[in-house]
């Protein structure tokens, strides 16, 4: 009986990556301590940290959930849930800020209430 050891991989990768993530962790640290751009505007401090953070996830599940020694269709459905995550998250953004608009009836008021 031959046994197939392929998706073995050297622990020096997961040393590398684990060291990776540790310099990024550093460097978000760092980032969320320093403020960059003009003053007043976080806007290029939320890029830099969303930078980061989309590189911390992409090398987690590149090496630790072995979506790059995948084949064709775990990557497909790798990258498909990222879009379906961005589709939810823009979707949610843009709910969450529309103006609320006060609809008439829909406020709770002493006479609507019943009585015991």
């Amino acid at each position: 009986m031959k046994v197939d050891h392929s998706h073995v991989h050297p622990l020096r990768m997961y040393f590398l990556t684990f060291g990776a993530l540790v310099v990024l962790m550093a460097l978000t640290v760092i980032m969320a301590q320093h403020h960059i751009g003009p003053p007043g505007v976080a806007a290029y401090n939320n890029l830099v940290a969303m930078g980061i953070a989309c590189a911390k996830a992409t090398l987690v599940v590149l090496f630790f959930m072995h979506v790059k020694f995948s084949s064709q269709l775990i990557k497909l459905f790798a990258i498909l849930g990222f879009m379906w995550f961005t589709l939810m998250f823009l979707t949610f953004g843009d709910y969450a800020t529309r103006p609320r608009e006060r609809v008439r009836g829909w406020e709770q008021t002493t006479s609507s209430r019943a009585e015991p």
